[in-house]
């Protein structure tokens, strides 16, 4: 295999490594291609000690790490404050607050076995989580809990000793114990419920069915809107919100089912005046046994092309 083609085989568990440490798609594709700029003007003097995948792995967090030194937080509006009660006193959209983005499924990759194993690690709420650990602290539970990095591995990587990495290790897990929200030690439906529930979902919210999606939300289900602040939790006032904002009524908006973060999603189109539909929101699922417990929506129409989704569609 030559070196262009062993780089490409690693590209995307690169950028989902790099994405659980930033919390940000477009920072972390910035931060792959620049490792591989590193990589092909310093392989001269790789030795071969490692593989070309630990090689790259090591470039690439080094990378994340220094672009953490500027902000080292991605957020979601839950972890801002407490939830609104009132729909039509929504904060204005805060465009500075470096907000979570969201995964792509596609970029992982056609080998199923990976994807499973690599999706689980991506979801919101554990990414969302990693966001509140110290840079480092976060990186090293990545590699000794996502990758299964030995401990000497990860020593040699930031230049201390196996018993300093699982000191960082113990705290970055007690820390992780103390801020993972509920939801993600949920049960999901098996397949077949699975499936029902979204078709139902996707029909109910495009014709803004309100008793149907009473019926389809967790009674603490929590819906976010970034780069809105203003977060609800509670059917009751999920389902309040829903009913000011939702224009009544069929063919005001289709959605187009896409998976992010290893969980549902689906792409929201509104119609214009123009007649024709355009992108509004990314809403990213998260499911209970229940019903949908959880619906983070990015109002971020510029995130559809990385989902290999176009901004406009036609009526």
């Amino acid at each position: 295999m030559n070196l262009e083609s062993e780089f490409a085989r690693h590209r995307g568990e690169l950028v989902a490594h790099c994405y659980r440490m930033l919390g940000s798609l477009h920072d972390a594709e910035d931060v792959v291609q620049e490792t591989y700029l590193r990589a092909w003007k310093g392989f001269a003097d790789f030795e071969r000690r490692s593989s070309v995948r630990t090689w790259l792995y090591r470039i690439a967090t080094r990378l994340s790490l220094n672009a953490l030194r500027h902000s080292s937080r991605r957020l979601v509006p839950s972890a801002l404050g407490a939830p609104g009660t009132d729909p039509n006193a929504l904060a204005p959209p805060e465009l500075a607050t470096a907000w979570l983005e969201p995964f792509p499924d596609h970029l992982l990759g056609p080998d199923p076995a990976q994807v499973v194993g690599t999706r689980q690690s991506l979801r919101l709420a554990l990414v969302a989580a990693l966001q509140h650990l110290p840079p480092r602290q976060r990186a090293v539970l990545i590699f000794r809990e996502v990758l299964a990095w030995p401990a000497a591995e990860v020593a040699e990587l930031f230049g201390t000793t196996p018993a300093a990495v699982n000191s960082s290790l113990q705290r970055a897990r007690a820390e992780l114990a103390r801020v993972a929200p509920a939801e993600d030690r949920l049960s999901e439906p098996d397949a077949p419920a699975r499936r029902a529930l979204l078709d139902q979902y996707a029909r109910a919210f495009e014709h803004a069915d309100l008793a149907a999606l009473e019926g389809l939300l967790t009674r603490d289900v929590r819906w976010e809107m970034p780069p809105r602040p203003t977060w609800f939790h509670g059917r009751e006032d999920v389902l309040r919100l829903l009913a000011a904002k939702l224009v009544p009524g069929g063919g005001m908006r289709t959605t187009v089912a896409t998976s992010a973060n290893g969980q549902p999603a689906f792409a929201v189109y509104t119609r214009g005046k123009d007649g024709g539909f355009h992108a509004r929101y990314l809403q990213v699922l998260t499911l209970a046994e229940e019903g949908v417990s959880a619906v983070l929506a990015f109002h971020r129409p510029d995130l559809f092309p990385s989902f290999g989704l176009p901004v406009d569609r036609a009526a």
